[in-house]
């Protein structure tokens, strides 16, 4: 855990980094709010509060009696917001930056290809 960032918000993320990586499939069980919160040493309320963001987002949903499940188009619909949001927290500021510099697209291209890390 972060300690610069609340737990419930990691909690999310933990969850929503599961599914965009196939961890946790459309229609997985997640684990338990006491799981979660007996893993992570926390409060069962925190874990709860990190959960129920999910559920508003119609990214997991409650099953009464049985539990909480990942839905159905949950991944493309979290990699659409996640490409949204680092369009907007990256590759913006990037192109004010660059266009800052006198770079035009191509030397930005050429750029990120020399700085790409191989895998």
């Amino acid at each position: 855990m972060d300690e610069s960032r609340p737990i419930f918000i990691q909690i999310t993320e933990q969850i929503e980094n599961d599914i965009i990586e196939g961890t946790l499939a459309e229609g997985a069980q997640i684990p338990s709010i006491n799981e979660f919160a007996t893993f992570h040493r926390i409060n069962p309320a925190t874990a709860l509060r990190g959960v129920n963001r999910l559920v508003d987002d119609a990214i997991v949903e409650k099953r009464r009696g049985i539990g909480m499940f990942v839905t159905s188009g949950a991944r493309d619909r979290l990699v659409e917001r996640r490409r949204a949001e680092f369009a907007a927290t990256y590759i913006r500021p990037l192109i004010v930056e660059a266009e800052k510099l006198g770079l035009d697209i191509d030397q930005l291209a050429a750029l990120i290809r020399s700085e790409r890390i191989e895998s």
